[in-house]
């Protein structure tokens, strides 16, 4: 059995209900509290980048700063009148730009992630198990999870009640089975159905002066590597008069829209090719050249994500992932956005994926953010490309889609609002922000 630790906390403000834009009260916020938060997400000043620089760059100079800031990779912009960086611009730099990628790496030298060297052997066993069982589902981990989400002591007023929505795995998912709740902090709890699109489980409690408002629940499920071993030939042509064809290949507000780039990159990277798994592998692997891994503002600031990503030549899973949907659907292959949590020993973390629809086969989960750092593999097919087929079973799933439902229904306006994999708050002057509260997974259990 092994064990692991992993935190996520927010250095961010609070924010109000606000006012709704149009749509979903809890999706759209004003203009001033976007505005708001991108001041916080660009939190560093041009002394903190230069101090983070000079250790790799001792003769740094304004003209190499202003290059990076043009080329997009050192991420700033002016905020009432002075300039800002992004919280994590400078160790972005390092990712983004790949003459700094050599600088940084010749000070500390060359490294893999985690996961990514975990992952070369153990998806080559997958591939082997499905092929050798004949079926999409193989070896299975037992997981024992507890998450625990802190309100900050007063942050709300005294015996005002806190309602808490945290991330609880889906049971509608073929890779996802026996889910158990083994406790919970609050007797009345509410676990909402698979048919909203944020599978959560709820809390309420009240607020007690001068002391952190506490809400913890320990779970288990098994998980299971889904791999799918098709040809290119084995997907059939699609029903484009189905209901399923045309939701999935449909836009959809507010990131999943067909521009003009938009679908002009999708014709080019799928041009002279028919067949629908060949298309997203044209995408996919464009994409996994294309665009390195870099930290990500709050989505919630972003009016675009896939446009985003192609104006600034980096994102991360979320963002590539969002990109890839839109890219499939402008060419005419069914898409759709999947989320939760990776939850590899030594490499817990937020994630985001995507699921693909071929005719005869089913919706196939693609994950062309683990597409990057498959180099040390690039010349066996079946590794190298593993994601465009399946997932290993490292993953908690809490999320159908983006921008969704949660249940019971949110009151004000979302902290998050494409995804959900920390958790919303609020009480009844309003939304929580990430300031106010973190939430983690305290300890995962292996078997």
């Amino acid at each position: 059995m092994r064990k692991a630790w992993f935190i996520i906390a927010s250095a961010l403000v609070i924010f109000g209900c606000g006012r709704a834009v149009s749509g979903d009260p809890t999706l759209d916020i004003t203009e001033a509290e976007r505005q708001a938060r991108i001041a916080i997400d660009f939190s560093r000043d041009s002394a903190y980048i230069v101090d983070y620089l000079k250790p790799y760059y001792p003769e740094l100079t304004q003209e190499q700063v202003a290059a990076w800031e043009d080329s997009k990779a050192l991420e700033g912009r002016l905020i009432d009148g002075q300039k800002r960086y992004f919280r994590n611009a400078g160790r972005n730099l390092f990712r983004i730009d790949s003459e700094a990628r050599k600088v940084f790496e010749a000070v500390n030298g060359v490294t893999r992630d985690v996961e990514d060297v975990y992952l070369d052997e153990y998806n080559r066993e997958v591939i082997a198990a499905v092929r050798s069982t004949g079926q999409n589902l193989v070896k299975p981990v037992r997981f024992t999870i507890k998450y625990e989400l802190t309100v900050k002591p007063d942050a709300v007023p005294a015996g005002e009640t806190v309602r808490a929505w945290m991330p609880f795995p889906r049971e509608d998912q073929d890779s996802q089975r026996d889910v158990k709740l083994i406790s919970a902090s609050e007797p009345d709890y509410i676990i909402a159905p698979d048919e909203v699109e944020h599978k959560s489980i709820y809390m309420e409690k009240k607020a007690e002066a001068g002391k952190p408002t506490v809400f913890s629940y320990t779970f288990s499920f098994t998980g299971s590597n889904e791999w799918y071993d098709f040809a290119p030939e084995d997907c059939k042509p699609y029903d484009t008069a189905s209901e399923l064809y045309k939701t999935y290949t449909a836009q959809r507000k507010t990131h999943v829209i067909f521009t003009d780039r938009i679908r002009a990159l999708a014709d080019s990277l799928t041009a002279g090719i028919d067949n629908p798994y060949l298309k997203v592998k044209s995408i996919y692997g464009w994409i996994v050249k294309t665009f390195p891994w870099a930290s990500a503002r709050e989505y919630s600031t972003i009016e675009n994500i896939p446009m985003y990503v192609l104006e600034n030549g980096h994102g991360d899973c979320g963002q590539v992932g969002l990109l890839l949907v839109t890219l499939c659907r402008a060419a005419g292959i069914p898409a759709r956005w999947q989320s939760g949590w990776m939850l590899h020993p030594g490499a817990v973390n937020m994630h985001d994926w995507s699921e693909v629809y071929y005719e005869g086969i089913g919706w196939v989960p693609t994950d062309v953010s683990f597409g990057r750092g498959r180099d040390a593999v690039a010349d066996i097919e079946d590794e190298y490309y593993f994601y465009t087929k399946g997932l290993d079973a490292y993953r908690l799933i809490c999320n159908s889609d983006y921008s969704g439902r949660f249940y019971p229904e949110k009151k004000f306006i979302r902290s998050e609002t494409v995804d959900f994999q920390r958790g919303e708050v609020e009480w009844a002057g309003g939304n929580l922000y990430f300031n106010q509260w973190s939430g983690w997974i305290e300890e995962i259990d292996y078997k």
